[in-house]
């Protein structure tokens, strides 16, 4: 079995390749792909060769972890339906091609307990399934409070503004320092931090990625205050500590989402008080993969980057 697919094989050296499959076994499905989605966070950082060394990294690497698709074949013990579209949260099935992430191709072969079924009329938005189960983690900790401050008005501060607002929140600032970005705000409030005079932010997210920004958000948040680094950083971080010391300020970092907070944020959306709409600025066939991801990490009006699989055979 064989599928086209998306190669990172070095830095900014990206190709279609058809790939030989692991064979499926009983506890596996065979998912035809429809769409998958483009990281501008950590796919960004693969391919301008700036990610940070983690165990399985390097190249050749099949990029993407927001894929949707179609049960296509189902072993007796996946427990997958046949015709079903299911999110596919990446798969490691393409021999000895690293699939870390591995969603982006037009066939998949991955455990059937790794795929979520999800609603039809979903289709390509079931891509921001990752995203906003992300966003979900960032604050589904014990203890943990919502965002007074969200930086960055990207997908990821987008889906965190939109669930601090589906799960009974206060309406969130969101900073945005590019006017491009500043729109669509849906009931809450987006500011250039220039703008903003504010210095009492209990609980400030970060999903910026800028590894120099402690300082400026320390400044900015009141006493036995929470700064959450959200974002994905390349850079070592850094702070002065008097200032964070007279705040008694905390820092926390949040990781990668658990299934525990995809099942939520699939209810939430299923249930009409999550929206996904608006957040897929930008779409390409696969057969274009390499301008597509050339597109995705240049345009700052791109918010989220889809690649349609269903004419690649």
């Amino acid at each position: 079995m064989e599928a086209v697919a998306v190669v990172i094989k070095g830095p900014e050296r990206i190709e279609l390749d058809r790939l030989d499959l692991s064979p499926p076994g009983a506890e596996d499905v065979v998912v035809d792909i429809e769409w998958s989605g483009i990281s501008t966070g950590t796919e960004r950082l693969l391919w301008s060769g700036q990610m940070p060394p983690f165990p399985g990294m390097g190249y050749p690497l099949v990029p993407g972890y927001e894929a949707v698709g179609r049960v296509a074949a189902a072993g007796s013990r996946s427990g997958g339906r046949i015709g079903d579209r299911v999110f596919v949260p990446g798969a490691r099935c393409f021999g000895d091609v690293r699939g870390l992430f591995g969603g982006a191709a037009s066939r998949l072969v991955v455990a059937g307990d790794r795929v979520l079924p999800i609603d039809e009329q979903l289709a390509e938005q079931g891509v921001l399934l990752a995203l906003a189960a992300t966003a979900q983690h960032a604050f589904s900790k014990d203890g943990a409070m919502s965002p007074d401050l969200i930086v960055g008005h990207g997908v990821l501060g987008r889906l965190l503004a939109r669930l601090a607002l589906a799960t009974g929140a206060a309406p969130p600032v969101v900073w945005e320092r590019n006017p491009a970005r500043a729109g669509d705000a849906q009931g809450y409030t987006v500011v250039d931090p220039a703008d903003d005079p504010r210095k009492d932010y209990r609980s400030i997210y970060d999903v910026s990625g800028d590894s120099t920004i402690l300082d400026t958000l320390v400044s900015r948040l009141a006493a036995d205050g929470e700064i959450v680094l959200a974002g994905f950083y390349s850079e070592p971080l850094s702070f002065a500590f008097a200032p964070a010391f007279m705040r008694e300020a905390r820092i926390r970092i949040a990781a990668e989402w658990r299934e525990w907070d995809l099942a939520a944020v699939k209810e939430f959306v299923e249930q009409g008080r999550l929206s996904l709409d608006g957040l897929i600025t930008h779409r390409h066939d696969a057969t274009d993969a390499e301008a597509a991801y050339r597109e995705a990490f240049s345009d700052p009006a791109c918010l989220k980057m889809i690649l349609d699989w269903r004419a690649c055979t």
